[in-house]
């Protein structure tokens, strides 16, 4: 199958994903108790308040109605409007994501050279004093809970020693003004996905080393590193890949976890609140936007998996 072929295929099927994803999330939001019109009535509620509310936020149209029109609106780009500011949701999302992006940005960043260069370390020095202390570390941090790291690392870093801000209270608008601010975040972000590509990559490279393609170039006089990094690090790479997509799924969630740890104003932080107030229009947009990322990420890495090994990637 040529790569525009599979790259065809695979879109369309991340097209239909997103569609199925905006339908499950409206569905979903509809099962929530109570709506929007319940949240802006206020601690005492009055029931003629409520039903003009209702009206006025047009969640007394049919549902099957109100899910319609908005699926059509986002094909053609409209969001609509948020159920509680009255803004256009376009705007509320915009307003949040300078903060997700950076953490995200830079997790992602830091995250391929740092668990590539942790993974080659530990398949060259194999069974060495580096190899056990990295797979001791990388076992260790993968078991630790995101939220627990992130309490842990507050409470010693930032509230005992005092070399870090415990929260983004404060902060400018733009995070990278105040780069300590961003240092626990990271580390926390980075901890597992590091921890499973490393090994990912320790694994397949030791096993490229050992395959027949690696001898030969051996005994053709390559030098040990030019057999390493030319010939067996690309096949190593494969299922890294695949993995680095996966990761970033749950860098979505993981920045969510995060931002309300740290108390970071980023998409997170609206998804929780959307979620506290019933804001349907924001909740929709936030997990179509998730979704649309991590097709578009899934898609990138089954692209570079194809190019790897095509074999592989087209057999999936």
């Amino acid at each position: 199958m040529s790569l525009t072929r599979y790259a065809l295929r695979r879109l369309l099927l991340g097209v239909a994903q997103v569609v199925a994803v905006a339908t499950l999330v409206f569905a979903l939001t509809e099962a929530l108790p109570g709506d929007a019109a319940v949240v802006l009535a206020g601690d005492i509620p009055d029931e003629e308040r409520i039903a003009r509310l209702r009206e006025s936020l047009e969640l007394d149209r049919p549902a099957v109605e109100r899910w319609a029109d908005w699926l059509a609106g986002l094909a053609g780009g409209d969001l609509g409007g948020s159920l509680v500011s009255g803004r256009p949701v376009a705007g509320v999302l915009a307003d949040a994501l300078p903060p997700t992006l950076v953490l995200a940005g830079i997790t992602l960043l830091l995250l391929v050279p740092v668990s590539v260069g942790a993974g080659v370390a530990a398949a060259v020095w194999q069974g060495g004093l580096l190899d056990r202390v990295l797979t001791t570390v990388t076992v260790g941090l993968y078991a630790i809970p995101e939220f627990a790291l992130g309490v842990v690392l507050v409470a010693l870093f930032a509230v005992r020693l005092g070399w870090f801000p415990p929260t983004a209270v404060g902060a400018p608008a733009n995070l990278l003004e105040q780069p300590a601010l961003l240092v626990l975040p990271l580390v926390v972000l980075l901890a597992r996905p590091v921890c499973s590509i490393s090994r990912l990559v320790r694994a397949g490279l030791i096993d490229a080393l050992g395959s027949g393609y690696a001898a030969h170039a051996r005994r053709l006089g390559l030098s040990p590193w030019r057999v390493r990094l030319a010939h067996a690090l690309p096949n190593a790479l494969a299922p890294a890949a695949q993995q680095l997509a996966r990761t970033t799924d749950w860098l979505l969630g993981g920045v969510i976890v995060v931002e309300s740890v740290f108390v970071i104003p980023g998409l997170g932080t609206l998804l929780n609140d959307s979620v506290a107030a019933r804001d349907i229009p924001v909740i929709q947009a936030l997990c179509v936007l998730f979704a649309a990322t991590t097709v578009a990420v899934n898609l990138a890495a089954d692209l570079a998996a194809y190019r790897l090994a095509p074999a592989t990637a087209g057999a999936r």
